[in-house]
């Protein structure tokens, strides 16, 4: 099993014949899942997703994958395929064309009107070519064939791209339900035909490579939301993610068979199911969805809101809901359906907002407690049935943290695959194909891109350690005025504290330490003001951390006159 390094150095010109990978994004985390192909000099680009920050990227709205490698051959670029429509695959693709808007983007027909309708809102008519399950379609050096998949979204697919240097096959995000709600089920005769010809590389799904067994359906769900119906005395609230057609068709017929109306709450909800409605892929009765604004007519127990929220995001419907700061206010003997997995890193927040809900009487309904969510990846037990379909001659997991990728290479090589050709990658480090072995060769740069505001990479690692140091330990102010000839001090220090706990009166014995070391340096003929604020910074520090044991951030501002 080849295992990345941190060491690795850069990788050498591609061999002739060679197609080489580059995962930008997707490996060694959940989310910002993009991946480039190169071949001939040519490149194919396979998703463009964004991840969601951590508590420890305070101010931060989404990270994006590191376009640093490619910025420069962006007119190499023949397409980028999006396997399915999910945040995590399609919302880095608006900041991509931004730097070339006419990359075409290839995907199937949701996937493609959910980017569209995104790419809107940043002024952006993107080139599209829109593909069904058993297309072939020639696009520069790489031959694609699109694949049906089964996942939490409609119209998902998988991708088999064949150059002269081998089959390579990326599933995208994909499960094996045999019952889907809209019959559509993971093509395993293709896939197994695939296999027949002769997969050289497979790029396999690991978000659940380590839960054993089989996901179970998504029609189980079903009769639970039933029972939740049949129960629920007041307002039912379900929260989802904005794309998960299946699972909110099934809250809607449930409100139908119980002669509830429903809502939709929330821009990317509201915006979302439109457009599936529009497409066909969610089927509504008539006269069951009302606007929201028009709730304060209907009777408590006639009434379904569907928001999102289901991660604990902050700014969310269901989060908001829960720190009554939302026009809906949760009372008493309402039903709240968290009908969503927890995202490995945001347990704590849904926790958080569970918690808030309960307090103010709704009886929340979540994974831990009823079948309302199944996942939308596959188990070990049907990643084992696919590589024995498949049967790849190089195996390399994609999609997850270290612990899935391990996970995943293991199933793998208990299929069969040789330990020696399967690689553990994770972001930037590339790994080229080459007479039919599948190796690593080197790593580029592959960091976390900030998005905050307006601005995209602005906001480094460093000004994020400041945040954090500002938010844990508060800030210390000093001003001085000094003589610029004498270096003796005319005014000052002024000092303030926020967010450090400490008094600005507090203060006082420090005043006098600063000015005694500005009066030794003066002497000693140090007056550039850099350097004056070294000195300050050095005596507040360790003044605040012998007195406070505290570590706030030191802000010296020296003025000379």
């Amino acid at each position: 099993m080849s295992h990345p390094h941190p060491d690795l150095a850069a990788p050498p010109a591609l061999p002739e014949g060679g197609l080489r990978v580059t995962p930008l994004g997707g490996l060694g985390e959940i989310g910002r899942n993009m991946t480039v192909f190169e071949y001939g000099g040519r490149l194919l680009i396979v998703d463009c997703g964004v991840l969601f920050p951590e508590e420890e990227q305070p101010g931060i709205d989404l990270i994006l994958p590191d376009f640093t490698s490619i910025r420069d051959r962006l007119d190499d670029i023949e397409g980028i395929v999006l396997t399915h429509g999910h945040e995590d695959h399609i919302g880095g693709v608006p900041f991509l064309l931004r730097e070339k808007e006419d990359i075409p983007l290839i995907g199937s027909k949701l996937t493609l009107a959910l980017i569209e309708a995104k790419l809107q809102e940043h002024r952006i008519r993107p080139y599209t070519l829109e593909v069904e399950e058993g297309r072939r379609e020639r696009i520069g050096p790489f031959d694609c064939e699109f694949i049906a998949v089964n996942h939490s979204i409609p119209d998902a697919l998988a991708v088999a791209i064949r150059t002269p240097a081998g089959m390579v096959v990326h599933t995208g995000d994909f499960k094996m339900d045999q019952l889907p709600l809209d019959g559509r089920l993971t093509d395993l005769p293709a896939f197994a035909r695939l296999g027949e010809e002769g997969i050289d590389l497979l790029l396999s799904d690991s978000t659940n490579a380590e839960v054993p067994g089989f996901i179970p359906h998504e029609r189980d769900i079903s009769p639970v939301l039933r029972q939740v119906f049949a129960k629920a005395e007041r307002r039912i609230i379900v929260a989802s993610f904005a794309s998960h057609v299946h699972r909110i068709q099934q809250v809607l017929d449930a409100a139908y068979e119980y002669g509830r109306r429903v809502a939709f709450v929330g821009r990317s909800m509201v915006r979302n199911m439109g457009i599936a409605r529009d497409l066909g892929y969610l089927r509504v009765p008539g006269g069951l969805v009302v606007d929201v604004k028009t709730l304060d007519d209907l009777p408590d127990e006639e009434i379904v809101l569907i928001c999102t929220g289901s991660q604990g995001e902050p700014m969310a419907a269901l989060s908001r809901m829960a720190n009554r700061d939302h026009q809906i206010r949760i009372v008493e003997g309402d039903t709240v359906i968290l009908a969503s997995s927890l995202i490995p890193g945001n347990e704590n927040a849904v926790y958080r907002v569970i918690n808030g809900l309960t307090r103010w009487g709704a009886n929340v309904v979540h994974k831990g407690n009823a079948r309302v969510h199944v996942s939308g990846h596959a188990s070990a037990g049907e990643l084992l049935y696919f590589y024995n379909l498949c049967k790849p001659r190089n195996l390399m997991p994609v999609h997850g943290e270290w612990r899935h990728l391990r996970a995943n290479a293991d199933l793998g090589i208990l299929t069969g695959v040789p330990r020696e050709r399967t690689v553990i990658a994770e972001d930037g480090v590339v790994v080229d194909l080459v007479d039919g072995m599948a190796k690593i060769a080197g790593k580029i740069q592959a960091g976390y891109v900030y998005v905050d505001g307006l601005s995209v990479g602005d906001v480094t690692e460093t000004s994020l350690k400041d945040r954090r140091i500002l938010g844990e330990e508060g800030i210390v102010s000093v001003f001085v005025v000094v003589d610029s000839t004498t270096g003796k001090v005319i005014g000052g220090p002024n000092i303030n504290a926020r967010g450090s706990g400490i008094e600005d009166s507090a203060f006082a014995p420090v005043a006098a330490k600063i000015e005694e070391a500005l009066l030794r340096s003066a002497q000693d003929g140090v007056s550039e003001p850099h350097q004056v604020q070294q000195l300050i910074r050095r005596v507040v520090g360790k003044w605040v951390s012998d007195t406070y044991r505290r570590r706030p951030m030191i802000l010296p501002v020296v003025v000379e006159v």
